[in-house]
Order: C-alpha cells, then structure tokens, then sequence
C-alpha cells in the first residue's frame, strides 16, 4: 500500500496530531476551485468528524510562486484576504473577503533546501510505480534520470507535492496512522460521496 510523505512547517493555525484515520486537504491560495468547493466541503467534514478524525489543510505552490505563499495563507486565515484568481472569481460575485472563518488546521507545504536528497527522492518518485521493481535495469535507470532532471528543473519544490506526485489541487487524502493511503482525489469532490467513505471508514477502524 502506498505511503503518503508528509512535509510541512509548524502549523499556521491549529494542531495536526496523528489518528487512526487522517485527512489531508492540499491547496493553492490562487486557485478558484479550492476556495469555491475545496475549503468548503473540508470545513463542513472537520466541524461533524473533527473529533474522529485529524484533519490537515496543507497550502502548498506548485506554480505561481510569488502568489502561493506562507504570507498569502496568512492573509487568508487572519482576515479572509483573497488574491490572484482566486479574488477575481469572488469579485464578480461582489465578494471582497472570504465568507467563511476556517476551523480546520492549516500549514504550509515544506519546500526543499539544501539538505534535500535529489537522488533519494527520485527513487522513492520511482517506487511509487508499482511495477518499477519488475522493470528491467536499463528502464529503471532511464526513468531515475528522467525524474532527477525533473527535479533538477524545478525553482522550488514542494515536497508533499512532488514526493507524492499530486496532479493538482484540490486534492484530498485519507490515511492512516501508518501514513497508508487509504483513499486519494483530485479535483471537485461531492460532499455526500466523502461523507460517506469517512463514515465506512470510521466503522472499520473502530
């Protein structure tokens, strides 16, 4: 079962301590969606299993990096700032300020610095695959090379992001105390659908 890699700096609100069920939420300060339906739906599911379940909205930049920042995020939790594309979607619904006080949890995704094992993260990127260790040497070196000169051409890298090899946000997680990924999403999620797999997953866990 795959494992979720989990990087982040101290919390910007609240605290994330580990359950027997987890739910991380991934999202972008200039990204419309997230704000619209992500945020949302994620408040509303921490306010009815909050006492259930740990839940952790990671923000996180995977482009427009002078937007997606620690600062924005902080904004947006103080006083309900919005910006980028994120505040001309509300502007044209005669909205300045986010409508909704967040309760959930919140931290910034933890970037790469100068201790940052390129070569260690290509080949966990790698293993992710679950066929990779079947692959004859000469792909696997083929597809350790790709990755590091993946790595190598990013300005930043933002490990839960990256490590987990994300396609965008919003993106939901839910996993355990061991970090398996129990259930992955991307993209527009119906409430009805999440609130019942948390319920199936409540009632196996207990």
């Amino acid at each position: 079962m795959q494992k979720l890699k989990l990087e982040y700096y101290p919390p910007i609100q609240g605290e994330f301590s580990l359950k027997k069920l987890n739910f991380l939420f991934v999202f972008q300060v200039n990204c419309p969606g997230c704000f619209m339906y992500g945020i949302p739906l994620v408040d509303s599911l921490y306010r009815d299993f909050g006492e259930q379940i740990s839940f952790l909205g990671l923000s996180t930049a995977f482009e427009d990096f002078d937007l997606n920042t620690e600062e924005n995020t902080n904004k947006l939790i103080s006083s309900g700032e919005m910006i980028g594309e994120t505040q001309k979607a509300f502007s044209t619904q005669g909205t300045s300020k986010y409508p909704i006080e967040i309760a959930f949890p919140i931290a910034m995704d933890r970037f790469a610095d100068h201790t940052f094992d390129m070569k260690a993260a290509a080949e966990d990127i790698c293993l992710s695959n679950p066929n990779f260790s079947y692959w004859p040497e000469f792909e696997k070196n083929e597809l350790r090379k790709r990755v590091t000169d993946y790595l190598k051409s990013q300005v930043c890298i933002p490990l839960t992001f990256t490590l987990n090899q994300m396609r965008g946000t919003p993106t939901f997680i839910l996993f355990n105390e061991r970090y398996e990924i129990l259930r992955h999403y991307f993209g527009h999620q119906e409430a009805s659908n999440l609130r019942g797999e948390l319920k199936e997953m409540l009632s196996v866990n207990n």
